[in-house]
């Protein structure tokens, strides 16, 4: 049994990462700040499920706060981090994006520090697909050059997976950089396009859909997500870099009819012009994390986006 800190572990993604290792009897501390970019309610509702779990703790605070990261990892003892709390979006980067820099890259800096002082073994870090910048063709490999995003928060992503190398190369610890392909699911967050779309549709109100609904993204149901970041955790070592996708893409207009499909609506759709920031495509190969990790996806779109609309008329009001 492993001790382990989850930090973003009240969010979309961290409370289902936490609630996987809780099921197979490991202890789960969370780091969270509850901030207000979505309704924090959403997030401590996450917490009392995770609460229900024996050798789960939560702690309260902010990543960017040196002497309260490095209290919780004493107070928390983990052999491990998963890190995944960040500033997330790309069109709120560009809006602000020295607070995307201060949260991502130098409050990263402060829990690689913390965990690195309080001698973990191993440290998985949560990057994004938007580090691969605008192209279109070929799956995304992790080869791939990524020296050209084209967000504020892409490049955070970038500037944590550099952090994570150095801070291996000086402290020797196995790390894992995971980018993340557009995961969607139970508890996604409601400003995320699929969310947003679905209460919508509910509502009867128009979507509105940028650009001509011909961009393609790789949805990725969370389920398969967390499969990897555990499998990631487990056999972390040296300094990794691993795609976690569905592996297949599909359109924003294809993915407004699946999800009017299970809703049992007919959507009514606006165009807008495509935003700055907005990629045409993003694909993930998973062969890498196939090999190296046993990953492989196994939620098809028309299936997790039917387990998403369940989701979302059960609790979503």
């Amino acid at each position: 049994m492993a001790s382990i800190l989850v930090t973003g572990g009240a969010g979309f993604i961290g409370s289902h990462v936490a609630e996987a290792f809780l099921r197979r009897g490991d202890s789960v501390s969370i780091l969270d700040n509850f901030n207000p970019f979505y309704d924090p309610a959403l997030k401590r509702r996450n917490v009392e499920t995770l609460a229900a779990y024996p050798g789960f703790r939560a702690f309260e605070g902010d990543i960017r706060d040196a002497g309260r990261v490095v209290d919780v990892m004493r107070d928390a003892r983990p052999d491990g981090v998963v890190h995944l709390a960040a500033m997330a979006g790309v069109r709120p980067s560009i809006e602000q994006p020295a607070l995307y820099a201060d949260v991502n890259v130098m409050g990263t800096m402060r829990v690689l520090e913390a965990a690195r002082e309080a001698g973990v073994a191993r440290f998985v870090f949560a990057s994004s697909s938007s580090v691969y910048g605008n192209r279109e063709g070929e799956p995304f490999r992790e080869t791939d050059n990524v020296d050209h995003p084209v967000s504020p928060y892409a490049a955070t992503k970038k500037s944590g997976e550099l952090l994570c190398h150095s801070w291996h190369h000086l402290s020797g610890i196995p790390v894992t950089c995971l980018r993340f392909f557009t995961v969607y699911g139970p508890r996604q967050r409601p400003d995320l396009a699929i969310h947003k779309f679905a209460g919508l549709m509910r509502r009867g109100e128009a979507v509105t859909v940028f650009g001509d609904g011909s961009t393609r993204r790789d949805y990725t149901f969370v389920d398969d997500i967390v499969d990897g970041v555990v499998r990631a955790y487990d056999r972390a070592s040296g300094y990794r870099i691993y795609n976690l996708g569905g592996s297949a893409t599909i359109a924003l207009r294809d993915m407004v009819d699946g999800l009017a499909a299970a809703l049992g609506v007919v959507p009514r759709v606006v165009h807008a012009p495509e935003q700055p920031g907005d990629v045409r495509m993003t694909y993930a190969d998973v062969s890498a994390a196939r090999r190296d990790l046993g990953f492989s996806p196994s939620v098809p779109f028309a299936e997790g986006i039917r387990k998403f609309a369940r989701w979302h008329v059960e609790a979503v009001r």
